[in-house]
């Protein structure tokens, strides 16, 4: 296989068991996001972004979609050998070694197919999560990691310290050279300066080929070990010396951007989910889509103009505040601060607000609809509410967050 500096390896296995049921039948990093997008394209566009163009994408849980959308509309062509996204699937590699076993964690992922980076003998293997909402230019990341000489550079972000529990939370010195790592601590410690913050990993390295092949060897070896990055690979690295940085993601360049690179979502919970989307239909959203110079590449099923019509008295089809996919027809409802993706169809007197509808949801006349994600392939009955009693939802087998949003499930059947 032909050389590359830098190769792109993304994590995109995970169960995502806390968005469920939006990941009853797809991986975490398969499920639909800001009206026409999936998950994973963020980091895919992040990479070829960055003119980062070999990439392999690790599956495991729940593939099939998330396989299909790569598959089909991700593809650099034949001809460049040094272009290419490739799924690599669990396919217990080092069965002789390990035995029958899967993914044990996100480190043995990586350990499982070390025979891939060393066929293109990158200097640096870029390792990133499929599974947050963010823009990033890898690049930068990689120049400074070269820069630092680092062996192992992680991509930091400051959170409040009452949220930095779920993350691994870094301290370093005056040349960020990390100097401490703790994983997804009880009492994290907060940055010197700033008391009311503490820096946490976004899950996102960038890592020295030798480096990368000496810790996951010595981590397979050991009997003891979660074979996790967090728990695991970056603490040993620490023990042992390894020149580990910490790179400031709020440095981080985009194109055609004005200002810090201040947004990133962890969108693990629906609550976390429904907040990031909502988040995009501000009127100066922090995440813009918009912009021309950073251009987020997605499929393309060459859907028609979405379309509002009727204009009577109170029948008048209008969206406010919204996102809406092409397909999406509003016939004389009101939608008001929410994402709708193709096909949707909104029918006369019905208000959907602050919601997410997915494709080929088609709401009846005189529905009222707020606080909610509905997923795929829903019918819903005219003068049917969502969202308006809870305990009514719940009682129809809805998911309802500790915010009070209320999950369809797909193909539900009223």
């Amino acid at each position: 296989m032909v050389k590359v500096e830098v190769l792109g390896m993304i994590l995109a296995g995970g169960q995502g068991s806390r968005l469920y049921p939006l990941t009853a039948k797809r991986a975490k990093p398969a499920v639909p996001f800001g009206a026409k997008y999936r998950i994973i394209d963020f980091v895919l566009n992040n990479f070829v972004n960055s003119g980062i163009y070999a990439i392999y994408v690790l599956t495991q849980y729940k593939a099939q979609s998330l396989t299909e959308h790569i598959q089909r509309y991700w593809r650099f062509g034949a001809f460049l050998e040094d272009h290419f996204i490739l799924l690599v699937p669990a396919q217990m590699y080092r069965y002789e070694e390990l035995g029958p076993v899967w993914y044990r964690g996100t480190a043995d992922a990586i350990y499982q197919n070390l025979h891939l980076v060393q066929n293109h003998a990158p200097q640096a293997v870029a390792i990133f999560g499929g599974d947050h909402i963010f823009k990033m230019n890898v690049r930068h990341m990689v120049e400074y990691h070269y820069e630092k000489r680092a062996d192992i550079t992680i991509a930091a972000y400051p959170v409040p310290v009452a949220e930095a529990g779920r993350f691994g939370v870094l301290q370093v010195d005056e040349e960020w050279r990390i100097t401490e790592f703790q994983e997804k601590p009880k009492t994290p410690k907060p940055l010197p300066t700033k008391p009311h913050l503490a820096l946490a990993s976004m899950g996102n390295y960038i890592f020295r080929t030798e480096a990368l092949f000496e810790l996951l060897e010595a981590d397979a070896r050991d009997e003891a070990s979660s074979h996790d990055f967090g728990k695991d690979v970056i603490p040993r690295a620490l023990k042992e010396g390894y020149r580990v940085y910490a790179y400031d993601f709020h440095r981080n360049p985009i194109p055609g951007q004005e200002g810090p690179n201040l947004y990133w979502r962890d969108v693990g919970t629906l609550d976390a989910y429904f907040e990031a989307s909502m988040d995009l239909v501000k009127v100066i959203p922090e995440f813009d889509l918009f912009n021309p110079e950073w251009p987020l590449r997605t499929a393309n099923l060459f859907s028609p103009p979405a379309k509002f019509v009727h204009e009577t008295g109170e029948r008048v089809g209008r969206a406010l505040n919204s996102l809406l996919a092409g397909g999406v027809i509003v016939s004389g409802g009101t939608v008001r601060e929410s994402v709708l993706f193709r096909r949707v169809r909104v029918n006369s007197y019905s208000l959907v607000e602050r919601s997410v509808l997915f494709d080929d949801v088609e709401v009846g006349r005189y529905c009222r609809i707020r606080n909610a994600i509905i997923d795929k392939n829903v019918k819903i009955p005219p003068h049917t509410e969502i969202g308006y009693d809870l305990e009514a939802d719940r009682a129809r087998g809805f998911t309802v967050t500790p915010e009070g949003v209320v999950v369809v499930p797909k193909g539900y059947r009223f």
